[in-house]
């Protein structure tokens, strides 16, 4: 089969691999209808952490059960399931617990030894406690749902996370923090999903603002640092805001975050700290704020959302700006990291 393989920053191909193929009689073997391009690819994509040569790319897909092992009761060959970007068993402690990203039997697609999402088939471990089938099936469900299904698997699943954490509710005032497909879909969740009455998102490209707008934000500020604190508590009448989603994960991005939190406000954070950010404590204990960090549990969001696409209330799907066949990974990589592309898709 083909799949995306990281040859070394700024190099992405397309090569011939092994064929996916049970190991465990826990696994499923899912054929790839549709993945995407992670703006986490791009952190080893830009050189700025360490990937191994040769290694799989992508955790982000969608397709149809082709196989199953002996132990899989949940899903069977014809489903058409989506997938979290990490599998669990659902079943340990972290999972009951909510933190399916913690799991004691879990890992990412991706990661060294197992297949990269971007490709024409992928082996799930943890099949029963991982995948997620979709009313209806590959025949009964229209393809134009397949993008909004496939923000399911991490972007839209991470970027709600991060308002819960944030603690937002019904009737919320929110700041997002990055206009990615994470801090977008932060957006589309305060507000479709919780409930929010005001969304600020942070954005100075029109593209994303506009796309921000559509989701829900009903204010944009394209300030950044001092200035963009203080033109959210301008908005706000100079107290801040109470719930604070913070998608970057960059210093420049918490100083502002705890910087726009209004007093006993809460900050949730879902963007991936590569560059490993200072976090100063006494503006915390000073403001009585609190923080909420972790990576997005994407398997325990995945029934109501998958639900919410189906009946028509949720459509994150516009995230989604490119299109591209598999063979043409390499380019959907520069378009992302040339910023030419909120977020690529890669069909067939």
């Amino acid at each position: 089969m083909r799949a995306a393989v990281h040859q070394a920053a700024g190099t992405i191909t397309v090569e011939d691999v092994p064929d996916a193929a049970l190991v465990e009689p826990t696994d499923a073997v899912v054929r790839v209808l549709r993945s995407c391009i992670c703006g986490s690819d791009l952190w080893s994509y830009r050189g700025i952490i360490d990937r191994a040569a040769g290694s799989r790319t992508g955790h982000e897909f969608i397709g149809v059960v082709t196989d199953v092992g002996a132990a899989v009761g949940t899903v069977r060959p014809g489903d058409l399931v989506v997938a979290p970007f990490a599998w669990s068993d659902n079943t340990c402690p972290a999972c009951q617990d909510g933190v399916h990203t913690r799991c004691d039997n879990g890992g990412g697609f991706g990661a060294p030894g197992s297949d990269g999402g971007q490709g024409e088939a992928v082996r799930v471990p943890q099949a029963d406690g991982t995948l997620v089938a979709v009313p209806g099936g590959p025949d009964g469900v229209d393809d134009a749902l397949l993008p909004a299904l496939l923000t399911l698997s991490d972007v839209m699943a991470t970027g709600l996370h991060g308002a819960v954490l944030a603690g937002v509710e019904e009737g919320s005032t929110v700041a997002v923090i990055g206009d990615g497909a994470v801090g977008l879909c932060a957006v589309l969740g305060a507000r479709a999903v919780l409930g929010a009455e005001r969304v600020v998102l942070m954005s100075r490209h029109e593209d994303r603002a506009a796309l921000g707008r559509t989701f829900g934000a009903t204010d944009v500020v394209a300030e950044r640092g001092e200035e963009g604190i203080a033109a959210v508590r301008e908005l706000t009448g100079g107290r801040g805001v109470r719930h604070v989603v913070e998608a970057v994960g960059t210093p420049q991005s918490w100083e502002m975050a705890l910087g726009m939190a209004r007093v006993g406000g809460r900050v949730g954070a879902v963007g991936v700290p590569h560059t490993s950010p200072e976090i100063p404590l006494f503006p915390i204990v000073r403001n009585h704020l609190t923080v909420s960090a972790g990576i997005a549990p994407v398997r325990k969001y995945l029934p109501d959302l998958i639900e919410r696409v189906m009946d028509g209330r949720l459509d994150p799907g516009a995230v989604f700006d490119l299109t591209l066949p598999l063979a043409q990974v390499a380019d959907g990589y520069a378009a992302m990291d040339e910023r030419r592309s909120i977020k690529t898709m890669l069909a067939g």
